[in-house]
């Protein structure tokens, strides 16, 4: 996969620490949504959860997942991913999520006292709403998109 198989300006959108919705699935198939903290590094999304959140069950359960991202300052601009989950690991450390809270706070995770997970989520295909400042609608697997 090419490291941002995604055009230019959408792979801008995505680096920018804009808002973010993710989707998972429960085990009897019913969505579950919530606001999170994202980074998009090389075509892949990382997410940081508490090891007691819902989503991780979710996740280690169905890998699938969608991810919504706003723009900031215009909420009609959005990207939509969807995909599954790659990889999951511990965050040892405390390396990720420091790295999602610098994205969005500009510190350190101030919370050190739960373990978390990480999951980098492999995109398959994309939808968005003006990302690219043309005001239309893309839909494209990352085939179509390269």
């Amino acid at each position: 996969m090419p490291a941002s198989p995604v055009p230019r300006s959408v792979d801008a959108f995505l680096r920018k620490p804009n808002m973010a919705v993710v989707a998972t699935l429960s085990t009897d198939g019913t969505p579950h949504t919530v606001a999170t903290w994202y980074d998009w590094d090389s075509g892949r999304v990382l997410l940081s959860m508490d090891h007691s959140r819902r989503r991780l069950r979710h996740l280690t359960a169905d890998g699938r997942v969608a991810l919504t991202v706003i723009d900031r300052d215009d909420w009609y601009r959005h990207i939509s991913l969807i995909g599954r989950v790659d990889e999951m690991h511990d965050d040892e450390g405390l390396a990720d999520i420091d790295r999602l809270a610098v994205r969005y706070t500009g510190e350190a995770y101030k919370t050190r006292d739960s373990p978390r997970v990480s999951a980098w989520i492999e995109i398959q295909r994309w939808h968005g709403w003006d990302a690219s400042g043309e005001r239309k609608v893309t839909d494209a697997s990352w085939d179509d998109a390269s």
